[in-house]
């Protein structure tokens, strides 16, 4: 007796079927918590200030006039105006 069906554990109906009671639940419960979520989106932005401030200064060192400051075009003498192919 053989069998022509796929010998996986999910067949396509049955992931449709979840899929689709996946996104009905997501949904519910965002709709039903949508007061909390939206109660903590200040509370974000302020967490968000202290934590760009060291992720786009990489840890207090991109402030500059620190000595031993290693960033190559940040000492002293290295960086050089552009000059302009017209100027004489």
């Amino acid at each position: 007796m053989s069998d022509n069906h796929s010998s996986s554990a999910w067949s396509t109906y049955s992931r449709i079927v979840f899929i689709a009671f996946a996104a009905i639940a997501l949904g519910l419960i965002a709709y039903e918590h949508r007061v909390h979520l939206l109660g903590i989106l200040p509370w974000f932005l302020i967490l968000a200030c202290p934590l760009m401030h060291l992720f786009m200064h990489h840890g207090h060192h991109g402030h500059g006039g620190y000595p031993g400051h290693d960033h190559p075009r940040h000492r002293a003498g290295t960086v050089r105006p552009n000059k302009e192919t017209g100027d004489v």
